[in-house]
């Protein structure tokens, strides 16, 4: 996982899975590179091989952080699997999905 900040933006890349195994050390490393000045992360999703129900709890939780900065959760490029999960769950809804 690889993070940047730009800006008002976290960019988060290079996940390869996003589950039990990992959503809480995502989540932890995501909330503590965020400074005061950060209100948006975006997550390039194009190498997310796996996503399941613990990476949904894990967006979600990323979602109400910045929301509460006035910001939002931004997902870039999601795979087929992750899309079709994401569409699945309708977090499609929640989240605004960018296909670069």
């Amino acid at each position: 996982m690889k993070m940047q900040i730009q800006g008002e933006t976290l960019r988060i890349s290079e996940v390869k899975e996003l589950g039990a195994a990992n959503s809480n050390d995502f989540r932890d490393k995501a909330r503590a590179a965020l400074t005061g000045e950060q209100k948006n992360i975006e997550i390039d999703l194009s190498q997310t091989m796996f996503l399941d129900s613990c990476g949904l709890g894990t967006l979600i939780s990323l979602h109400k952080t910045t929301c509460s900065r006035n910001g939002m959760v931004r997902l870039l490029n999601p795979t087929p699997g992750v899309q079709q999960i994401l569409e699945l769950t309708r977090m499609h809804r929640i989240f605004e999905i960018v296909k670069i």
